[in-house]
């Protein structure tokens, strides 16, 4: 990772820093993107075993991922550095925990991209494939994924574009046919409540855990502060603005598919969205333009994902903590190591994860996994303010510090509850813990890259007065 550089790599000076090409547009598009991917759309049928009690349990997650937002938002007005978590954690509690943040969190962007691909390939087979043989099926994948860091590859300017007319195409419609829908539910299919087999807490912590990485990209303009014009304005907003919007649309989007598609049907719809609208306008046609519009939502996030899986690492590798290559910019001014690095690492995840198991059983033990791989650095951002606030509680106004450290204290409990529920719960035996296994063996191979980067490590600066 420390070679030499190639024709196409020019280092980084101290003082020279990546265009920020980003407006508020793109900017709310990135979280937006970032955070409605396939998740919302591959939902319906990984909460089906537990029922209507999963709309709860998304109520409650959405309270969190809210408390995320306005946590992000003022940790971003504060401090406007790009790596987001990563550089708060790093600020707050020094340079080991700031890598092990930085580490998990590069493990949710490229394993991100992971489980985002192998749900969006779900809809793709709506029309490729239809009889999901495995290895095309692999083949879609990797195709998606390598897709992304090609428009990645061509500048954050291409991004940006793509990101944008994604997020709105995927937006409007989606909003429009859960509004609609919300009138043709069916009140039977909401008559038993809880069909988990187990109790209601349970119940609700286990579907909050899968329903964690449909939020997971609340902090992605935060991540990419480097990127963003006038950052300290413009990230709070577009933070707050793209996940209020994504909450509505998960809101009345779950509500609608479980009041249009009976349980059992649902249990075994590998598209449960494009299934619902087949439901409800009786046109197959209709599920099919679903299915269209899933494909673009998911090619989205995967835009938006690969940007930041080249971006954390750069951040880490401008504070040493990470290996140096992942800093070089390339002619058109991105980190294009960072962005092979990433798309060879979930090109692996997805041949691994494919042994033995295919569709919804992957893409559950993956957003498992990177939904306790994102948990943690929320948690420790969470602390952050925290202990900055108590700090500087003599400086601010009383109403702001009891709200920020009241914010604060929701994203710890619900970072924490995310990480106890995330155990497979519908696998059996030693399945159950495959998301941990998975978390485990990333962190075993982060030691030899940790003592390999420790000497040239600089010392964090602390955050800025309030």
């Amino acid at each position: 990772m420390g070679s030499a550089l190639t024709s196409d790599d020019v280092p980084l000076p101290e003082a020279t820093k990546p265009a920020a090409v980003l407006g508020i547009p793109q900017a709310t598009a990135l979280v937006l993107g970032s955070i409605i991917g396939v998740g919302v759309f591959n939902l319906p049928a990984s909460l089906a075993s537990y029922g209507p009690i999963s709309v709860v349990a998304l109520g409650l997650t959405t309270i969190g991922a809210l408390a995320l937002a306005l946590l992000f938002a003022s940790l971003a007005s504060r401090m406007p550095a790009d790596g987001g978590p990563y550089a708060y954690a790093r600020a707050a509690f020094g340079n080991l925990v700031g890598f092990v943040n930085a580490w998990l969190y590069w493990l949710t962007t490229w394993g991100g991209n992971a489980a985002i691909a192998t749900g969006w390939v779900l809809y793709l087979e709506h029309f490729v494939n239809t009889g999901h043989n495995v290895v095309f099926t692999i083949v879609l994948i990797l195709a998606g994924i390598w897709l992304a860091v090609g428009i990645n590859l061509l500048g954050v300017a291409s991004m940006g574009r793509v990101q944008l007319w994604t997020s709105i195409l995927k937006f409007v419609p989606l909003l429009l046919v859960s509004v609609i829908g919300l009138a043709f539910i069916d009140p039977a299919n909401f008559a038993t409540w809880n069909l988990s087999g187990q109790s209601t807490v349970a119940a609700i912590g286990g579907a909050m855990a899968l329903c964690l990485f449909s939020y997971v990209g609340v902090e992605s303009a935060s991540v990419a502060a480097a990127r963003v014009r006038n950052p300290t304005r413009n990230v709070p907003r577009a933070t707050i603005l793209g996940t209020l919007a994504a909450a509505v649309v998960y809101m009345l989007s779950l509500i609608t598919v479980f009041g249009l598609v009976p349980n059992a049907q649902l249990r075994s719809a590998t598209a449960p969205f494009a299934t619902a609208t087949t439901n409800l306008t009786g046109a197959s046609w209709a599920g099919g333009a679903v299915a269209l519009l899933v494909v673009i939502s998911g090619f989205g996030a995967l835009n938006g994902w690969t940007m930041l899986a080249a971006e954390m690492p750069r951040a880490a590798s401008r504070d040493g903590l990470f290996p140096l290559r992942f800093e070089r910019l390339s002619r058109r001014g991105v980190p294009a190591f960072g962005l092979l690095v990433s798309g060879v690492l979930a090109t692996v995840l997805v041949l691994v994860s494919y042994i033995g198991e295919a569709g919804i059983t992957v893409f559950n033990t993956l957003i498992l996994m990177i939904g306790i791989a994102a948990a943690i650095p929320y948690g420790f951002s969470a602390l952050a303010q925290i202990k900055w606030r108590i700090a500087d509680r003599r400086t601010i106004a009383t109403s702001r510090f009891v709200k920020d450290v009241l914010v604060a204290v929701i994203a710890v409990i619900f970072s924490v509850l995310f990480v106890i529920y995330s155990r497979d719960t519908e696998a059996s035996g030693f399945a159950v813990y495959l998301p941990f296994v998975y978390l485990i063996g990333t962190l075993i191979i982060a030691v030899p890259v940790y003592l390999t980067n420790r000497a040239r490590m600089t010392e964090p600066e602390g955050a800025p007065p309030a």
